[in-house]
């Protein structure tokens, strides 16, 4: 057992559940796909993590964080893919709310269900919400930096500093993997509000803002 495994878990634990753009995108995909939306671009945010995890291992993120240019290519990259879910979700707003419209002149409450019908909670596959996830992680060079300048800390002089780097590596991916499923519980729990045109589309205008905005801190943020 790692030495300073305690402090290693309060530290990953609370980076785990701060608000960033997976979790933006975990509720966007939770409008489209429910509990499981939700769940399945948190397990390919996960599998982003594993890849981050065994680069910094391997030492490949050193590689990136000492490259001004390679940082910058692989930031833009998933700040262009962040603004583009954010503009799609906004887009799939507008087109919802065009869609209610039209139906309001027949009945409301027809109109209301075939607006959900359009858009099925279950149309989202589980391969693009984990490819979404997947990407976003990717393409976030701060969790490559992350990984690289955080195990370190963690690994005591009288470690073995490649087996207990992985065990850190383990826990971290342990406590995502926690965090995902009760997140997506959570979103489930709420379901039956996400399946009304209305919140759908204010959600999906909520996220897709926010996707934008994360989008654009990332692009224009000048740290590295």
């Amino acid at each position: 057992m790692p030495q300073q495994l305690f402090p290693f878990l309060a530290l990953v634990t609370v980076l785990t559940v701060t608000p960033g753009p997976d979790m933006a995108l975990g509720l966007r995909n939770g409008v489209r796909g429910g509990a499981r939306g939700t769940w399945w671009t948190g397990l390919g945010c996960c599998a982003g993590l594993v890849v981050h995890a065994s680069a910094a291992i391997l030492g490949l993120s050193a590689l990136l964080a000492a490259s001004a240019t390679a940082y910058t290519v692989v930031k833009f990259a998933g700040a262009a893919y962040l603004i583009y879910l954010g503009v799609q979700a906004l887009w799939n707003s507008r087109k919802a709310m065009g869609n209610s419209r039209k139906a309001m002149g027949h009945n409301a409450e027809t109109a209301a269900e075939q607006a959900t019908d359009e858009h099925p909670r279950t149309g989202l596959s589980r391969w693009v919400a984990f490819r979404q996830g997947l990407l976003s992680n990717i393409l976030n060079p701060k969790i490559a930096v992350l990984f690289l300048s955080l195990l370190p800390q963690f690994v005591s002089p009288n470690e073995p500093r490649l087996t207990t780097s992985a065990l850190l590596a383990t826990v971290f991916l342990v406590v995502a993997v926690l965090w995902w499923r009760i997140y997506s519980l959570l979103v489930g729990t709420v379901g039956h509000l996400l399946t009304r045109q209305r919140v759908r589309t204010v959600l999906d205008r909520i996220t897709g803002t926010v996707l934008v905005a994360l989008g654009l801190r990332v692009a224009l943020d000048s740290t590295t």
